[in-house]
């Protein structure tokens, strides 16, 4: 567990842990409502994917920000080697999908300190990168990314779905 306080926070500490089974109704929603703008609507095939967090949690690392009322904030779910939530990383590159932060607690340094989790946790493994896909449209998510050094590498962009374009950012450690 790691306590930070992000800029933009009251005086209560964010804790960043693994998920608990106990999260994964609370972590589902956070993540529909975080990506809500982006979907088709309440009948958008993605939508169960982002709700299930259980899968997430047994075939990946799914991390959640709470503050220290215990109040979810933020998750990101780290894809080691082997799983089936790895999609563009290479052998020696880490790679994180699904960071999201509740609407009500964006602009508060939840998102930026989970992008550290995914770098510190790269770093300890020895991964000489880090990489990413998203939304073209995510215009906020990526201005956070740019901030720690993430480039566009188009030559890795990549359609999972007909009509989905995803754009893939990778940053070297």
């Amino acid at each position: 567990m790691t306590r930070v306080r992000p800029s933009g926070t009251s005086d209560t500490d964010l804790v960043v842990r693994l998920a608990a089974p106990g999260d994964h109704d609370a972590v589902g929603d956070l993540v529909a409502s975080a990506y809500a703008e982006f979907l088709l609507g309440p009948d958008d095939p993605y939508l169960a994917r982002l709700r299930d967090s259980a899968a997430r949690a047994a075939q990946a690392d799914l991390w959640v920000a709470a503050d220290g009322d215990g109040e979810l904030l933020g998750t990101v779910t780290i894809c080691p080697d082997g799983s089936p939530w790895r999609e563009i990383a290479r052998p020696d590159e880490g790679e994180f999908r699904m960071l999201a932060v509740s609407p009500a607690a964006q602009g508060r340094g939840v998102g930026a300190r989970l992008v550290e989790l995914a770098l510190e946790r790269a770093r300890a493994e020895g991964r000489r990168g880090v990489v990413l896909s998203s939304l073209p449209q995510m215009s906020a998510a990526h201005r956070v990314y740019a901030r720690f050094g993430f480039l566009a590498v188009p030559e890795r962009d990549w359609q999972p779905a007909p009509g989905v374009a995803l754009r893939a950012f990778r940053v070297a450690l």
